[in-house]
């Protein structure tokens, strides 16, 4: 009896001390990409405080996680380079300069590719992936002519079709990456800005920054075809998926509202308030946490997706753009 019950206080010591543990660690931080500043600012989750600020080079406006996930990608538009990030310590590991205006970034899934927009240069750049710590980390393969003003990426889950929303043509492009030839090119609403694939590849839906509207492509055929047009609100921007397959968010910046788009219905099933032009977002793992960047007020604010309030604000810094801490939900 003795035995036994000294077998199960240890398996309660054991248990305990791995939660403590557990408890104890910290959060991984938050990381915002303030445009203006030519910094990101570390948040603390838990205070919801700056705690840091890196300087980067001028307009960093995405970031991507590298497919190892021991960097966050930083791309520095004016600033013709890369930041590498540990994205658990915040601290700088390198800087690749010389990367011609990379304004969006995105590996392919099959990590073999990094596509950049050079947004003010009229072209995107196809790189082979040679890993973070490699003497020259990107190749490059192909540099394809997209004017005017290739702003967001998509890759399909296969690795074969690069989609590119072209700002000021009001066009949508695809891109083979086998031959790294254009496949297609056609015109869209006012001003398309961030684009999402759908989880099966064949749906592409586009945020009309010039327009209320998300528009919905099929895209499994040979050419791209409109389904439809979801009124969503002014200024529909940027994507985040929800992580569950079904839904996915859009930031329409001119309405200060989120939108969450059920992507089977294709219809807005809720929305949420988002002050000051609201722009990228992230949500957490708890599922119901949501941090979306706040560009005109230079802050980020926190909403409770369950109750659909604003919780609270931090300032970060100026023109705040992308947003990004590895304690997310699944970006599906």
């Amino acid at each position: 009896m003795l035995r036994s019950w000294a077998v199960a206080l240890a398996l309660v010591a054991t248990t305990f001390g791995a939660h403590a543990q557990q408890v104890s660690q910290p959060r991984p931080p938050v990381f915002v990409l303030n445009s203006l500043s030519a910094d990101i600012a570390v948040v603390d989750p838990v205070s919801f405080t700056v705690v840091k600020r890196i300087p980067t080079g001028k307009e960093p406006h995405h970031l991507y996680l590298s497919p190892d996930e021991k960097s966050l990608i930083v791309a520095n538009a004016l600033g013709d380079s890369l930041t590498f990030v540990d994205p658990r310590t915040a601290e700088v590991q390198r800087v690749v300069r010389g990367v011609p205006d990379p304004y969006h970034l995105r590996f392919s899934p099959d990590m073999k590719w990094l596509v950049i927009a050079a947004n003010r240069l009229d072209h995107v750049d196809l790189y082979r992936w040679q890993g973070s710590t490699a003497a020259e980390p990107l190749q490059l393969v192909k540099r394809i002519r997209a004017p005017k003003t290739p702003s967001h990426l998509n890759i399909d889950t296969r690795s074969t079709t690069v989609y590119v929303s072209l700002q000021d043509s009001d066009e949508l492009l695809a891109i083979d990456l086998a031959t790294q030839a254009i496949k297609w090119k056609t015109p869209v609403g006012k001003m398309p800005a961030d684009i999402y694939l759908t989880p099966d590849d064949k749906h592409l839906l586009v945020g009309l920054t010039g327009d209320k509207f998300v528009e919905v492509w099929d895209v499994s055929g040979s050419e791209p075809k409109l389904s439809r047009r979801i009124a969503t609100g002014a200024g529909a921007h940027s994507f985040r998926a929800w992580g569950d397959k079904r839904h996915v968010l859009v930031s329409n910046r001119a309405a200060n509202t989120i939108s969450k788009i059920d992507i089977i219905s294709f219809a807005v099933v809720d929305q949420y308030p988002a002050p000051a032009g609201p722009d990228d977002m992230e949500l957490l793992t708890d599922g119901r946490t949501l941090l979306v960047t706040s560009r005109w007020a230079g802050k980020v604010t926190q909403i409770d997706t369950a109750t659909r309030k604003i919780v609270r604000q931090v300032k970060v810094g100026k023109s705040p753009h992308g947003i990004w801490t590895l304690d997310h939900q699944p970006r599906l």
